[in-house]
């Protein structure tokens, strides 16, 4: 009798779990993907659709802040618990806590004081073909990065110590820290990339340090977040998101030299996109 084919037998069995909770996981994800455009068109049907037209006053903002971040927390905790099959998942709980708490501090602080740069915030249409192109291309790697610590979680790939999960959380919040400053130095930061009217250089604060701090927090948060979920594994993914990160900066670049007055100049003035005295 063949030995192997235990083994072979329990490999198999393995591989089609695997992928039946990835597939449902999948389906699960889009599926709450798809539930946050429903809910912003039953609660904000009054909304959205002059939301381009005319600015926003203080109740349409709140409720479109509200609906935003409870189908934040819903989307990425059906991606961790949904792969990981349970809610006693130490890291993912602690995660949502350090992303989602200061959110909430962050909205606030945006509803009193930048209402404007919210209502920025919540733009999603890119108006560059090759911006578009990027986004759509950087999903698949977005949802393998916070798909696959729930599957590490319950199948046991990954044995991270709890002190390298704990400094990534720190890292995490650093970088959602730095998003912070950068909202608070630039009115204009919109999640899209464009130039507005009347838009100015900002080249003081963190700006001063490098072009673009809002990516070096993106890129700091991503980067910590497979560690700070307890996988090793996740890891992969987060390479290429880095990647199409820079390649959106050098494409947001071409923009903002051709359509934002003195941004050449500012980039003689501070000579690094991301890094200090690398890039």
């Amino acid at each position: 009798m063949n030995e192997n084919l235990p083994i072979a037998a329990a490999t198999a069995m393995l591989v089609q779990k695997i992928l039946t909770h990835t597939i449902r996981s999948i389906i699960v994800v889009y599926s709450a993907l798809l539930v946050e455009p429903f809910i912003n068109h039953v609660i904000c049907k009054k909304v959205l659709p002059d939301m381009n037209n005319h600015p926003l006053s203080h109740g349409e903002l709140l409720r479109m802040a509200m609906v935003r971040y409870v189908g934040a927390i819903l989307v990425l905790s059906a991606m961790f618990f949904l792969p990981a099959g349970t809610l006693n998942y130490w890291q993912a709980w602690v995660y949502l806590a350090i992303l989602f708490i200061p959110m909430l501090f962050v909205l606030s602080y945006l509803l009193r004081n930048d209402p404007d740069l919210l209502e920025r915030r919540f733009r999603m249409h890119e108006k560059e073909s090759a911006q578009r192109k990027i986004i759509g291309f950087s999903w698949v790697f977005f949802l393998a990065a916070f798909l696959l610590p729930g599957f590490d979680q319950r199948f046991g790939w990954s044995q991270v110590p709890v002190w390298v999960v704990i400094s990534a959380d720190v890292l995490v919040l650093l970088g959602y820290g730095i998003v912070f400053l950068v909202f608070r130095q630039n009115t204009y930061a919109s999640r899209v990339v464009e130039v507005e009217e009347k838009q100015q250089v900002i080249s003081s604060g963190v700006y001063a340090i490098v072009r673009h701090p809002m990516y070096l927090g993106s890129i700091l948060l991503y980067a910590a977040s497979p560690m700070a979920l307890g996988s090793w594994w996740a890891l992969f993914p987060i390479i290429p998101i880095i990647g199409i990160l820079v390649a959106r900066i050098m494409d947001e670049e071409r923009l903002l030299r051709r359509d934002l007055p003195g941004y050449e100049a500012y980039t003689h003035q501070v000579h690094y996109r991301l890094i200090p005295g690398i890039w």
